[in-house]
């Protein structure tokens, strides 16, 4: 499953495909894909680099 972060707020959550709107500040924004694709995060399964 996708790791999704909220460009506004920098809300993350782990879904499919990302929301219309934000579930912390409900606002629609744009969701960056921060699932982890690389070997040095693969345990946590996100990417902290993404801001």
């Amino acid at each position: 499953m996708a790791q999704w972060k909220c460009s506004i707020c920098g809300y993350q959550m782990e879904a499919e495909t990302p929301p219309a709107e934000c579930p912390s500040c409900k606002k629609t924004c744009e969701f960056l894909d921060n699932t982890c694709y690389t070997p040095d995060c693969e345990g946590a399964g996100k990417d902290d680099r993404i801001k």
